[in-house]
């Protein structure tokens, strides 16, 4: 864990717009920088209600954002983006349109391939206006600088880190996410959740972070089960789309661990999304290692509302209990994952070191299997 006087930088989009209503903020910033070629990167969904953002000018949309984006489809927007040739790129979605829209936005000149800059700060630079507009609470990709698409040869996820994907504006308007069903409610509010533990728990912990974790925490354990039960309650919304962001913002300098590392594989084998899995498998990583950070996970659990125990598995029965109470599916088995799949997905997880080496117990690639066997 990092001491009070260690370095750290805190990247943060140049302007967030919170609130209720905030949504109109989207055009009048595209007003304010004479954009006349916005081009919206969506799922089907969202792209059917893009007339929400009150974009000006010749307005370009792509409508076909995937869960888990895989490079193909990170292709077909950026064939849009070389059609449309944008000059203000607007992410409108989960996670996934907004990390699509973050690589069309620096991809999109054609200067670079996606190959060019896999990795951290190997962008050269992005010549268009970016916002991102979240429809939902859990990745808090709006306040970030890493985009993630799957490799469909490898199934595996690439990451790009750049300063040059962090939005100019982001808008976070809890009103949009009055719409995401219950089920997907309590998964993707699991996964700010999770941003904010991971971040907490680190090996790269750092105080001037862990004040948003702690309170992304908190602002989870007193609303995400209102939100499930009425999605119309617009506090509850408003203290998740919070939660979020928060979370999002512990990813820039910190990023996440195990539970992350461990969850990939769902999504990239098994096309789980994302939130779902870092739900189900919370428990497990949480509890692993409760040994090596005991006195966070009891404040984790404090701040969740929970019972802190000290005992790793009276932990996991907790926190367990929390997410299955919340309607998460907590079975691989019945998410459609075959046991035979287990150990290839333990050394694929295993080999995401970029995450592992941040977690704060060392994570070896058999207790990651015995974590799928336990879940499965």
């Amino acid at each position: 864990m990092n001491t009070l006087a260690a370095r750290i930088e805190l990247i943060q989009p140049e302007i967030v717009a919170f609130g209720s209503g905030t949504i109109a903020r989207v055009a009048q910033f595209a007003r304010e920088k004479g954009a006349r070629r916005p081009l919206v990167i969506a799922d089907a969904f969202n792209a059917a209600r893009v007339d929400l953002l009150g974009l000006p000018g010749d307005i370009s949309v792509f409508g076909e954002v995937k869960p888990e984006p895989d490079i193909p489809n990170l292709e077909k927007a950026l064939a849009v983006a070389k059609a449309a040739g944008p000059d203000l790129v607007v992410g409108f979605g989960g996670g996934s349109a907004m990390d699509l829209a973050k690589l069309v936005a620096v991809l999109g000149s054609g200067r670079q391939k996606l190959v060019d800059v896999v990795g951290p700060d190997k962008v050269e630079g992005r010549d268009v206006f970016l916002v991102q507009v979240p429809t939902t609470s859990g990745t808090g990709s709006e306040g970030g600088i890493r985009a993630l698409v799957t490799d469909p040869a490898t199934e595996n996820k690439l990451a790009v880190q750049s300063r040059f994907m962090l939005a100019d504006l982001a808008v976070v308007d809890p009103d949009l996410t009055m719409t995401v069903p219950p089920q997907v409610t309590a998964a993707t509010g699991v996964d700010a959740l999770a941003h904010c533990v991971e971040a907490f728990t680190s090996r790269k912990a750092h105080p001037a972070i862990d004040l948003y974790a702690v309170e992304g925490i908190r602002l989870v354990g007193r609303y995400l089960r209102r939100a499930v039960v009425d999605g119309s309650d617009r506090e509850a919304r408003a203290g998740l789309s919070l939660a979020s962001l928060y979370g999002g913002f512990c990813l820039g300098p910190v990023n996440t661990t195990a539970g992350h590392a461990v969850a990939y594989p769902l999504g990239t084998r098994h096309h789980i999304a994302h939130g779902l899995a870092c739900a189900l498998i919370f428990p497990h990583t949480l509890a692993f290692n409760m040994p090596a950070v005991r006195d966070k996970t009891r404040e984790v659990l404090k701040a969740l509302g929970l019972e802190a125990p000290d005992d790793p598995r009276a932990a996991f029965d907790t926190t367990y209990r929390y997410c299955a109470d919340l309607g998460v599916e907590m079975r691989l088995s019945a998410l459609g994952v075959p046991r035979e799949d287990l150990a290839t997905m333990a050394t694929e997880a295993h080999a995401i070191r970029r995450l592992l080496d941040n977690n704060p117990r060392d994570l070896g690639k058999d207790e990651i299997l015995a974590m799928y066997e336990a879940a499965f």
